[in-house]
């Protein structure tokens, strides 16, 4: 082999050495970024402590691998269950939860990946949380400790929850949603860290409502009472307007039988000064007084289908037969 050719083997060599070495060295770097952490495993087993400072690390290339994790809080959503409450009223309840994963070998070794422990939280979160809301009663789980009821409202929960003894009408709470969820987070929570490498952060009840045929049968109450209470209105309204219209007809008979009275009075008095005129007329003259009380009285009596059989020597037509001197 020429010189020639003794270096172009060589440079080949030093390139695939080079090449080798920069893959070893690649192979034996990871980084870890802010919000990671990881553990490094040989042949399955932990490899030292975990990796929770973020920069750069070595490890044995092909040998060890790394596993890694995040710090960040991680949501749970729980899927929509049907539970009875303590006063039998089943309800469907919507819950959610945060966590974080605190010890990564741990979490590892129990659950293996996010997915294996959502599975799990799936079973602790969902089964305390069937088991607070089974123990407790509806307006418990609606309000908070600190809400305070008026009558209204309680006129509202009675319509929705008629067999509930648990209110008073001061509308204090005994839990509240916040404690419960604060309990529900206590429990579910207690022995996530030493099984699974897991902390519960909080619980949160994300949605709650009747199932479809209970919340039939609420509206169905609320309407009737609705409908009682338009009646109420509608009786209240009734009855006052039959008390004016009382009221009304009494003061129209008090006011007619006042004006009969005083037209009786303003008659009899129109007749007595009649009647003085006519006395003053007789006692001035007499026999004019007779001649014009005879004419009034052909006035009414006699008319063109009037018949009357009387003597021609009646008094009544003394007037027509002479004149008075």
């Amino acid at each position: 082999m020429n010189a020639s050719a003794k270096k172009s083997f060589v440079g080949g060599l030093l390139l695939v050495l080079l090449a080798a070495g920069g893959f070893l060295l690649l192979s034996s770097v990871y980084v870890i970024q802010e919000a990671e952490q990881a553990i490094v495993l040989q042949f399955g087993k932990l490899i030292g402590d975990p990796v929770t400072t973020p920069g750069i690390h070595f490890k044995v290339p092909f040998i060890q691998e790394v596993r890694r994790f995040d710090k960040k809080l991680i949501v749970w959503d729980g899927s929509p269950n049907q539970i009875p409450t303590l006063g039998r009223e089943f309800i469907s309840i919507d819950t959610t939860a945060r966590w974080r994963i605190v010890d990564p070998l741990r979490f590892y070794n129990s659950v293996r990946d996010e997915a294996g422990a959502q599975s799990r939280l799936d079973d602790i979160i969902d089964s305390v949380v069937r088991d607070t809301i089974s123990a407790t009663e509806l307006t418990e789980i609606v309000r908070s400790e600190d809400w305070e009821v008026t009558e209204e409202d309680l006129r509202q929960i009675d319509v929705v929850n008629p067999d509930s003894e648990d209110l008073s009408l001061t509308g204090e709470t005994r839990i509240g949603r916040n404690v419960l969820t604060r309990s529900i987070l206590e429990v579910a929570g207690k022995d996530m860290p030493t099984l699974l490498g897991i902390e519960l952060v909080d619980v949160r009840i994300k949605r709650l409502n009747y199932i479809p045929s209970v919340r039939e049968q609420v509206f169905q109450r609320m309407i009737s009472e609705r409908q009682r209470i338009a009646e109420q209105f509608r009786s209240e309204g009734q009855g006052e307007a039959s008390r004016i219209n009382g009221d009304t007809a009494r003061q129209l008979a008090t006011i007619r039988s006042e004006a009969l009275r005083k037209a009786e009075v303003v008659r009899g008095e129109a007749d007595a000064e009649a009647t003085r005129v006519y006395n003053e007329a007789y006692r001035q003259n007499p026999e004019f007084y007779a001649f014009f009380r005879t004419l009034e009285s052909y006035g009414k009596t006699l008319g063109q289908q009037t018949d009357l059989f009387i003597g021609s020597d009646s008094e009544y037509f003394r007037f027509l037969k002479h004149t008075p001197e």
